[in-house]
């Protein structure tokens, strides 16, 4: 094990995931929700940024200065590419955080972010992170936190021991982490299949390995084969920033704080009995079984009256960014199924279905008409800008923040560059499925396909037929076919009559969209 890792995951590469709470746009609206004045986002950071996906869009997708850090060279090459290929300026180390930390060209910062790697790192380094807060985010600052959060953990706790035990002492180091990985998991299998005591406690332990299979082996590595790995409880974390002055204000994904979708009246009332508020969202963790926590946190917030806060937030811009009949009508919440207003549905989507940004007053002023109060339309968008999973790929939500046309038309230049590249990428791999909206600020979900598609109709081509037959060549020089319905399409014309249906589609449903979020 190489000493510069300090303990983290090595020979397998992590996804190149993008993650849409890091949006600073997203923050906007969180904090604003939340009643907070949220800061003018001039100066950004992301600590392990891994191959840089997120910070390399945010940075050309907005006037926002990005800098970060990732310590593994091989991400921080990869992300080095896509902000040469942007022209963003973003300014991305390889230095460790203690490195880092110390440089001496570092500006203040209004908002940092780190996603999931509280959970990967020692205790010195935590010390560290916390220190570099204190330092470095400006008063009005935000700070973005996720991590893995007990007590959702507590039986997944215990495999993540057991395989990482497993690799340190049997994984060997002559083997690929692929086959430690798969080694590890049988050892698991094996040790449940004793039927040993611990699972007459913890009963689902055996369900959860077995899920463990379907996810992807990059990810699991770097989940379950970390020695530092700890997941916390919301009161631990909280002492933890105590020194760097940081106020809990709400979680960054919106969904997650409105109490309707995810605690029931009897738990609302016994929470509303607790005073301490740090104490309240512990309690609440329980309630629901909080596996991940996204969390907001803020140094010197200020408070809003209910007056600013309610037209701060009639202000903001939103955007459609799906078809209306893909906006479902129910949602899977932590308490079952819950069905929208039907009103605010059909009536907000109409007015967003030209996919052009619109003020929430403007949506108030339609939906009003049919007897629906702020309150209820605010509660839509809230859910309608929560990212969520379709088919193990995370979504940005149905509706995305929009950005003033201004920073738009400046970022169009960088985003243009900086997805340019990763069509190109796609030629040869499916791994990034997200390209850069100047609109929006963020990512917006593209397959492997489309992208492929939209690069033939920048090049000129506007017929789906000659972007099928131009994916289809790229797949067969690498001896590439299609699977349809669990079987292998073989023969040419299987292929490229499959790919052209995919391109009509294409033609129909995405590309006005990509269009009008300045994609294409």
């Amino acid at each position: 094990m190489s000493n510069w890792r300090a303990g983290y995951a090595e020979g397998i590469s992590y996804p190149a995931y993008y993650q849409a709470e890091l949006n600073p746009l997203r923050v906007k609206l969180a904090l604003l929700n939340a009643g907070y004045a949220p800061p003018q986002i001039e100066t950004a950071c992301e600590l392990g940024f891994g191959k840089g996906l997120s910070i390399n869009i945010h940075a050309a997708a907005s006037d926002v200065q990005w800098w970060g850090t990732d310590f593994d060279p091989e991400n921080v090459s990869f992300a080095h590419t896509l902000a040469s290929w942007s022209g963003s300026g973003a300014t991305l180390r390889d230095d460790a955080f203690k490195e880092f930390f110390n440089r001496s060209d570092l500006p203040d910062f209004d908002y940092i972010c780190l996603h999931g790697i509280w959970s990967w790192v020692n205790d010195e380094n935590r010390s560290a992170i916390v220190d570099f807060l204190k330092r470095k985010l400006r008063i009005g600052g935000v700070l973005y936190l996720s991590y893995n959060a007990q007590p959702g953990w507590a039986d997944l706790s215990q495999i993540q021991h057991l395989l990482a035990e497993h690799d340190s002492s049997m994984g060997g180091s002559s083997t690929t982490v692929a086959e430690r990985l798969t080694a590890a998991l049988g050892f698991a299998e094996g040790l449940l299949a004793a039927s040993p005591s611990f699972l007459r406690e913890l009963p689902g332990v055996a369900g959860k390995l077995k899920a463990l299979k379907d996810l992807d082996p990059a990810y699991l590595a770097h989940e379950y084969f970390n020695r530092n790995w700890q997941a916390m409880h919301f009161a631990s974390v909280a002492k933890w920033l105590e020194p760097a002055k940081l106020q809990f204000v709400c979680s960054a994904r919106h969904v997650d704080d409105i109490d309707g979708l995810q605690i029931t009246e009897q738990q609302a009332k016994f929470l509303k009995g607790i005073p301490d508020p740090y104490f309240r969202e512990t309690a609440r963790d329980y309630m629901i079984g909080q596996k991940f926590r996204r969390d907001l946190w803020i140094k010197g917030g200020r408070r809003l009256s209910s007056l600013d806060r309610h037209e701060a937030l009639r202000e903001q811009q939103v955007v459609l960014v799906n078809e209306p009949k893909d906006v479902a009508r129910s949602i899977k919440t932590n308490l079952g199924s819950l069905t929208l207003h039907e009103n605010i549905h059909s009536r907000a989507l109409e007015v967003l279905a030209d996919h052009r940004p619109k003020k929430l007053c403007e949506l108030e002023a339609s939906v009003g008409q049919k007897g629906v109060g702020f309150s209820q339309l605010l509660e839509t968008i809230l859910i309608w800008t929560s990212p969520g999973t379709v088919g193990g790929h995370q979504t940005v939500g149905h509706v995305n923040l929009a950005q003033n046309d201004t920073v738009a038309k400046s970022a169009s230049r960088t985003t243009k560059a900086l997805n340019h590249h990763l069509m190109q990428l796609s030629r040869g791999s499916a791994e990034i499925s997200y390209l850069a909206s100047p609109l929006t600020g963020g990512g917006i979900p593209l397959g492997r396909a489309e992208q492929l598609f939209l690069q033939d109709f920048h090049r000129g081509r506007k017929e789906p037929r000659q972007w099928a037959e131009a994916m289809w060549n790229v797949l067969e020089s690498q001896g590439e076919r299609i699977n349809k319905d669990g079987r292998v399409l073989e023969s040419a014309e299987e292929n490229l009559a499959e790919i052209t249906r995919w391109a009509i589609v294409f033609e129909k449903k995405y590309l006005p969209i990509l269009s009008a979020l300045g994609i294409s």
